[in-house]
């Protein structure tokens, strides 16, 4: 017998989201997200208990504001005193790992799928996950798009409104659409 969908995803190789054990997957992330969004702020703390039993690995020193939104959950790791702002988007279908201290401005927004470039297969729900990694202390301006198979690398600035489609050196500032490198801080 052949890999599962969600086997594929993981390994990082093709696979189909139209399937039921990833339609439960989702169903379960909406559910904890749903509840984490709704919750009073006093009852949900730093990170609600919903998302903290649906995520791989999450530090309890995480905040993230709500409203927040994910995939799956199960793909995403926070490090110690990471902070996503208020309408943070993270398509977790591949792995999602954000280092210690880092912070993501309002509506940061981070893809891992990458759909087929064939319609018809594209259309069949055929995919590939690609990982992105934040390393620590990295500041994310508002509005910016991370996609699949990036790295920020520590100490990393990424401006507001910026769509990196690149890896990004450590202690390195990007802005624009495609990010590009500005001088020095």
């Amino acid at each position: 017998m052949g890999l599962s969908e969600r086997q594929k995803m993981t390994a990082g190789d093709w696979y189909c989201c139209f399937d039921p054990e990833l339609d439960a997957l989702r169903w379960q992330a909406r559910e904890a997200v749903h509840q984490h969004n709704t919750m009073p702020p006093a009852q949900r703390g730093n990170l609600g208990p919903a998302l903290a039993g649906l995520f791989g690995d999450v530090a309890d020193t995480t905040f993230i504001e709500a409203p927040f939104h994910c995939a799956y959950g199960i793909n995403i790791s926070l490090g110690r005193r990471v902070y996503l702002n208020a309408g943070c988007t993270i398509l977790d279908s591949g792995s999602v790992r954000i280092g210690e201290g880092s912070m993501l401005g309002p509506g940061v927004h981070i893809y891992c799928a990458e759909h087929h470039k064939d319609p018809e297969l594209r259309g069949a729900g055929i995919e590939v996950a690609r990982p992105v990694t934040i390393g620590a202390n990295v500041w994310i301006g508002g509005g910016a798009i991370l996609v699949g198979g990036v790295t920020i690398g520590d100490g990393a600035i990424i401006g507001a409104g910026a769509v990196v489609t690149k890896s990004v050196a450590a202690g390195a500032t990007v802005v624009g659409n495609p990010a590009r490198p500005i001088g020095s801080r």
